[in-house]
């Protein structure tokens, strides 16, 4: 590693560390812990008020409530990577689901996935880099009758064509 590579990444985290402890969601993480830290089953209860609070389960989140709760942070991670509900990575603001059930496959779905993924920039589970969109895969949205079907945070948009796509992410802001 070259030096000037060694003394960015030193400047990273150095800068990492100190934006975590100025953060107050830290502090209002640590109540969140204390209480339930002594209830049965709190670890995913924990997990979900965390993941509101930030919008994802980083590292270092995880190793606080791992610390707070006095287990493994291999035991926080396996029910974080377990559970499809939590994310490790940010979020975009809006998350886009394609349904691949069967009846949206054989409408056209592949299609339309792909469609998103050309227009976005961003594979199956990316965000795109301004924040607005996740994009993801979902094998039923119980709307067969509107195959191929998509949906955008809770609207749902049935018998899908890659041309429909550009107006309607325009239309979320």
């Amino acid at each position: 590693m070259k030096s000037t590579e060694r003394k960015m990444t030193v400047e990273r985290t150095a800068c990492a560390c100190s934006s975590i402890a100025h953060d107050t969601r830290y502090e209002k993480l640590d109540a969140i812990i204390a209480k339930h830290k002594d209830r049965r089953g709190a670890l995913i209860p924990i997990l979900h008020e965390a993941q509101e609070l930030f919008g994802c389960l980083s590292e270092d989140i995880q190793d606080r409530i791992a610390k707070g709760l006095g287990i493994p942070l291999s035991e926080v991670y396996g029910v974080t990577t377990f559970y499809s509900l939590f994310t490790l990575k940010p979020r975009g603001k809006w998350t886009i689901a394609v349904c691949m059930g069967t009846a949206c496959y054989v409408r056209g779905a592949a299609e339309v996935l792909n469609a998103l993924k050309t227009e976005l920039g961003v594979p199956v589970n990316g965000t795109t880099d301004d924040g607005r969109f996740t994009l993801e895969v979902v094998r039923c949205l119980g709307a067969c009758g509107l195959a191929p079907v998509m949906t955008i945070g809770g609207d749902v948009y049935g018998r899908m064509r890659p041309e429909k796509i550009r107006s309607i992410l325009d239309s979320y802001g």
